[in-house]
């Protein structure tokens, strides 16, 4: 792979044109386990958590609703990290409700967002979160339903000082001008990748914006295969797997791109946090496309 360091230029964002992180963090949803099951030792996933920081990530991606069994990942990051280390920026997502047993039943209305955000706060053993997205449409499409009353609660926790910056997650574009119309956004976590560009105007937006993209599933997430020739030709040029190359390939496909992959492998999380060292050039770009 060309060497590139994970926080040289270029391979920086300003997250809220305030804080510095690199462009590729880390997405501590499987760290517990498949939604399904089953749980991952906890152990380990403790171990993950750490390499990733040991490794250059700076920006963890989790949520209270994020959890298999009785193991969760906010848990696993506060007893990987705890105190968190200053330079680590952590963002959770509120909205989708979830019961014990795993099953999504609904979207917390404004009443209950705070009772999700001081959730967030009691588990990751923090009194200010740096990042809070609302997340719109629990895991399904996104809806078109106004959000000004749910969004307006996190701008009130914002200015009581229990949140640093604000997020949107699964939004359209209108619902993005809604909430900036509310309070400064900092980032969006939307799914866009290699293979799933729906939201490719949105992401040119945030990048004239200077609003971070942050997608999500962009290596698939176990709903869209990565095999493809084209991805595999790219990551051999490069002594690269094809899933590296997608990580580089956003990178690549904007300056306001954050990739958060996540895993709770060892092995699999070095070859993802790797992929910060790999440069695309025009023939990738053009072979693989670019909306």
């Amino acid at each position: 792979m060309t060497p590139t360091p994970i926080n040289s230029p270029g391979n920086t964002f300003e997250l809220g044109g305030t804080v510095t992180v690199p462009r590729l963090g880390f997405g501590a949803m499987q760290l517990p386990g498949r939604w399904n099951g089953p749980a991952v030792d906890h152990a380990t996933a403790v171990a993950v958590a750490r390499r990733a920081v040991e490794l250059g990530a700076r920006h963890i991606d989790t949520a209270a609703f994020y959890f298999c069994g009785t193991s969760r990942a906010n848990d696993i990051l506060r007893n990987a990290l705890h105190p968190h280390p200053v330079d680590v920026t952590i963002a959770t997502k509120v909205g989708p409700l979830r019961t014990a047993t795993g099953e999504m039943y609904g979207e917390a209305g404004p009443e209950q967002l705070r009772p999700a955000v001081e959730q967030n706060l009691r588990e990751l053993g923090v009194d200010v979160l740096d990042l809070v997205y609302l997340r719109v449409g629990r895991l399904g499409a996104a809806a078109s339903d106004p959000i000004g009353d749910r969004f307006h609660v996190l701008a009130e926790l914002r200015d009581e000082g229990l949140i640093r910056q604000l997020g949107v997650s699964n939004v359209t574009r209108e619902q993005l001008a809604e909430a900036r119309s509310i309070a400064p956004v900092a980032a969006v976590q939307n799914r866009f990748g290699v293979l799933d560009q729906a939201d490719a105007a949105l992401v040119d937006e945030c990048a004239d914006a200077g609003i971070a993209f942050m997608p999500f599933f962009a290596l698939g997430g176990g709903h869209t295969s990565l095999a493809g020739e084209n991805l595999q030709k790219v990551g051999e040029r490069h002594g690269a797997t094809a899933f590296q190359a997608a990580i580089a390939w956003g990178l690549a496909r904007s300056p306001s791109i954050v990739q958060i992959p996540g895993t709770s492998s060892l092995p699999h999380l070095e070859e993802n946090m790797a992929a910060a060292r790999l440069v695309l050039d025009e023939a990738d770009m053009e072979l693989l496309g670019r909306r």
